[in-house]
């Protein structure tokens, strides 16, 4: 333990991280230690679902900010390829929820999914704990591969189903809807803010080990509020239908098959590529064949709903170089202070938690005075604000000179724009999605496809011998930077033509079919969603 006086910003951050954990920790047991139904005028499974979702959000962005570091310097894979294994890693994560939350809805039930899920995730978060020697010829990497592939597979049954059960504590009509997503989104942010910090701290200061177990004691953490806390769902998230012993074993073996399937998908991500470019070549076949059989209005909905989500693989893409090449050049270029390179993904997050009621407010004060942007047009925003935010950190970083580190500053302002640029586009393109089309496959779809980009992204900073350079890495960025504000202008210029194909003065309200299954899952990284359109 270092003498106080010997403490860096690094240090100081992290205590103040292990404050605010420990005052979420005495409200959520004051919750529990509560004889009454509610908390707040919100039932308290509500709260337990926060702090389950808070821990797990917490172990697996925790995880996340460290890993590129573990991937280049333990494993010693060269920087592009660890890009590239980052991208493939995070665009499965938002694969498997499709199953995950098919079999929960069809079969097993929320509460049960999502308890397998965490089991799961909690197995992988430890099995990141066992470092070994290092270096690719050590045969502990395959423990890695395991933990790696348990996390994506647990992340399918978990992300998809816990904030479903969420809508389940309330009646479709009940107006303290949106006030609870708001609350369990904050849940997700604090995870995710705590988390980068203290795992991130503990990975790079201390050891990989330290940091990775604190992401396991994390989600163990996570599941044990969660099985604690059953009595207090009421019934929310059971299974459909009584389900016979011999077919839940069956459910669970099939996950237990598909962690063997990302244990070696993970690894060959040429594979995944290659699946990406044939399963979204059949999925657009297949909704473009279903539209044309369509009415007009609901045929010029889905050719809307395309137009859209179409535009998540460049936003993401770009988003998601946080965790890879930015996290690298953090790391290598910019004059930290003390910090360590991963604890500043915590920033995206706290401004998350500081942005999201405001632009909330700010669609609702435009809309009442008819000056709301459209879903499309905010989506030219979004992609102006990343573009933008790529550009001016190019520019900060080339006028200190070459061989000056870049000023932190910057790296302040490009996640200030990329978060803005977030809450432009993420909970609105979900509010479109539950509005105007029947599946959030294709949403969600897409943004894998996007970290699967943003991969490749990433691979193009290592240049042709996978080394990053500085200036090779700022000239990459400020291309992706130019062609975004582009293509921004372009769909800004188009979105009367797709606000037009939405119809949505003639767009009836619908039930969802699935009790909560018109809820909004989480769709990316640490964003809160309140609604809008």
């Amino acid at each position: 333990m270092k003498d106080i006086g010997l403490w860096d910003e690094g240090d100081w951050i992290a205590v103040i991280a292990l404050v605010v954990l420990g005052v979420f920790l005495t409200v959520g047991g004051l919750i529990a230690g509560s004889k009454k139904p509610e908390f707040a005028g919100h039932p308290k499974g509500l709260y337990m679902l926060f702090f389950a979702e808070m821990w797990e959000r917490f172990s697996y962005y925790g995880m996340r900010a460290l890993l590129i570091f573990y991937l280049t310097q333990h494993w010693l894979f060269s920087d592009g390829k660890s890009n590239l294994i980052y991208g493939a890693y995070t665009s499965l994560v938002y694969i498997t929820p499709v199953l995950g939350g098919y079999l929960a809805d069809r079969y097993l039930g929320q509460r049960k999914a999502v308890l397998f899920g965490g089991v799961l995730l909690a197995l992988g978060h430890l099995f990141m704990a066992f470092e070994g020697v290092g270096g690719q010829e050590d045969p502990t990497i395959n423990v890695f591969w395991l933990a790696l592939a348990l996390i994506i597979v647990g992340s399918g049954f978990l992300k998809a189903n816990i904030s479903v059960m969420v809508g389940q504590l309330y009646r479709l009509t009940d107006m303290r809807r949106d006030a609870a997503y708001t609350i369990f989104y904050m849940g997700i942010n604090v995870g995710a803010a705590l988390g980068t910090i203290l795992v991130g701290y503990l990975g790079q200061k201390i050891g990989w080990a330290y940091g990775f177990g604190l992401a396991g004691i994390g989600m163990v953490a996570g599941l044990i509020v969660f099985v604690l806390g059953k009595n207090v769902l009421l019934g929310a998230g059971e299974a459909p239908a009584p389900l016979p012993r011999n077919k839940e074993m069956t459910i669970y073996a099939v996950g237990l098959g598909a962690v063997a399937v990302m244990w070696a998908l993970v690894q060959y991500q040429d594979i995944i590529q290659n699946l990406l470019i044939i399963s979204g070549l059949a999925l657009l076949g297949y909704v473009l064949y279903e539209s044309f059989k369509l009415d007009k209005e609901p045929r010029e909905r889905m050719f809307a709903i395309l137009f859209l989500i179409a535009l998540n693989p460049l936003f993401w893409g770009l988003f998601e170089q946080a965790g890879g090449s930015f996290n690298l050049y953090t790391d290598r270029y910019v004059d930290k202070g003390g910090v360590p390179a991963s604890v500043f993904q915590s920033i995206n997050p706290i401004y998350i938690i500081l942005f999201a009621p405001v632009f909330a407010a700010l669609w609702q004060w435009l809309g009442k005075k008819g000056l709301e942007p459209s879903a499309p047009a905010k989506f030219a925003l979004a992609l102006a604000q990343v573009g933008l935010g790529f550009l001016v950190f190019v520019w900060g970083a080339s006028s200190v000179g070459p061989e000056v580190a870049t000023p932190v500053l910057f790296v302040f302002l490009l996640y200030l724009l990329h978060t803005t640029g977030e809450l432009c586009l993420s909970p609105v393109g979900l509010s479109a999605m539950n509005r105007l089309a029947p599946s959030f496959l294709a949403w969600f779809y897409m943004t894998a496809v996007g970290n699967f980009v943003a991969g490749k992204i990433g691979e193009a900073t290592g240049g042709h011998d996978g080394a990053m350079t500085k200036d090779a890495t700022l000239g990459i960025y400020w291309e992706i930077g130019l062609i975004t504000i582009g293509v921004s202008i372009v769909v800004l210029a188009l979105s009367p033509i797709v606000k037009k194909w939405m119809h949505l003065d003639t767009l009836a309200d619908r039930e969802p079919a699935v009790p909560g299954s018109g809820e909004l899952g989480e769709p990316q990284a640490a964003g809160t969603h309140p609604k809008g359109a």
